[in-house]
């Protein structure tokens, strides 16, 4: 296929294994899959989707190609793509690609142009780059999107302050804000993938070390929850008074950031927000300090400011780590350069766990498809009827039956005459 830009097609074979791998922890996108291949229900629709390219989203472009889908995809993120995955993808499926593991920021953007023009109906985004692009120079293809899904928490920030600033020109559904989504996949995908990303670039132990959150979200719970499952300390910093006194009851101590710089082995953000770590924080680290971000953008950590402060940069040092040395006797370790470190130095989220959050995204597709026209340029919760069905097909696949309310119980629910 000439139409993608991957790092080798030879790649391929390895992809589709770690596909085919995922798609066998992933039974109700399987479920989802078989409908959209019998209903067609995509059939005619183009679609340019922005994604963290892994063996879990691969299985999601796979269900909506079987649903009629004209799909094409570009990485959201320049250092999370699994290389083999994308060769896969186009080599085996079909699928045209746009994304290589490590490209640069003029070739992201190539590959974002590239989602663009396939001019799509529907897109997915996980961060809202392809829309933000769409929306401020493509005025063009406006008209055209009936509909567009976010995934992610910081996304989602973004869209709805467009949806505030009325730039906002079709439909989105906030994926992300979905409770099939973000109980799930932000708290226990990753809170299992960040540690997982931070061992394998380190090999450091968590047990016994002063390990600093900061965010208190669902993805902060997540790691933090796991974090003292490991052995750690877990030290939160957040600026939401009440996700601080929620941290605290969790038994977590709870301080600024300033304070948390001078006794924290491990820093890991989590906020979705810009210099959450910044240079008056890294001075105060004690040495050997291990600082990453697991929020989508790499702004959390103000790397520019820690430059300007370091006297060398050794690149490298390990895979993924970089030190900077600010003194004779004071290095940080940087992962990633900043990125999110459960993709780059890991796998992402279980996929287990994403098999929720897609099959959530995908028939959140299905919702746009079937309301077109309906709905107005503004952002969308995940319809809750969605949420029932993937809950109740998820809790099916792990053998676990639950009760139902008898009639007297839902009449009771529904009514106020009886009291004490």
């Amino acid at each position: 296929m000439k139409n993608c830009d991957v790092r080798d097609l030879k790649l391929a074979k390895a992809g589709k294994k770690r596909i085919e791998w995922a798609d066998g922890d992933m039974p109700v996108l399987a479920q989802v899959r078989e409908k959209f291949r019998k209903n067609k229900t995509l059939k005619g629709v183009k679609m340019s989707a922005c994604l963290h390219v892994t063996a879990e989203t691969a299985n999601l472009a796979r269900t909506l190609k079987e649903g009629g889908a004209d799909i094409v995809m570009c990485a959201s993120n320049p250092l999370s793509t699994q290389d083999d995955v994308a060769a896969s993808l186009v080599a085996d499926y079909g699928i045209p690609v746009f994304a290589v593991k490590g490209e640069d920021h003029k070739r992201y953007y190539s590959h974002l142009r590239s989602a663009v023009a396939h001019k799509p109906n529907v897109t997915m985004d996980d961060g809202a780059d392809l829309v933000s692009l769409i929306i401020s120079k493509h005025p063009e293809l406006h008209n055209r999107i009936f509909g567009s899904m976010e995934e992610t928490t910081t996304g989602v920030i973004r869209l709805r302050a467009m949806e505030k600033d009325n730039v906002l020109k079709f439909p989105i559904v906030a994926v992300n804000d979905a409770a099939t989504k973000n109980l799930f996949d932000n708290r226990y995908g990753t809170g299992q993938s960040t540690i997982d990303g931070i061992i394998r670039a380190t090999d450091a132990l968590f047990a016994g070390k002063n390990v600093v959150v900061a965010g208190y979200g669902w993805c902060g719970k997540g790691f933090a929850m796991r974090s003292k499952g490991m052995g750690a300390n877990v030290i939160v910093t957040e600026v939401d008074p009440v996700k601080s006194i929620e941290a605290a009851m969790d038994g977590m101590r709870v301080m600024t950031m300033a304070e948390a710089a001078v006794i924290g082995d491990i820093f890991c953000t989590l906020t979705g927000d810009i210099d959450v770590i910044r240079p008056e924080h890294f001075v105060r680290m004690k040495n050997g300090a291990i600082v990453c971000n697991s929020g989508h953008f790499n702004v959390e950590l103000d790397l520019v400011g820690l430059a300007k402060k370091a006297k060398k940069i050794k690149k490298n040092v390990r895979n993924f780590v970089d030190e900077y040395v600010l003194s004779a006797n004071k290095s940080i370790y940087v992962l990633a350069e900043g990125r999110l470190i459960n993709l780059v130095a890991a796998e992402g989220h279980p996929a287990s766990v994403m098999d929720m959050s897609f099959s959530t995204q995908a028939l959140a597709t299905e919702f746009c498809i079937k309301n077109r026209g309906k709905l107005s340029p503004r952002v969308y919760d995940v319809p809750e009827e969605i949420e029932n069905t993937v809950a109740t097909l998820k809790l099916k696949s792990m053998g676990i039956i639950i009760d139902k309310l008898t009639p007297r119980q839902k009449k009771y629910l529904s009514s106020w005459t009886e009291g004490t």
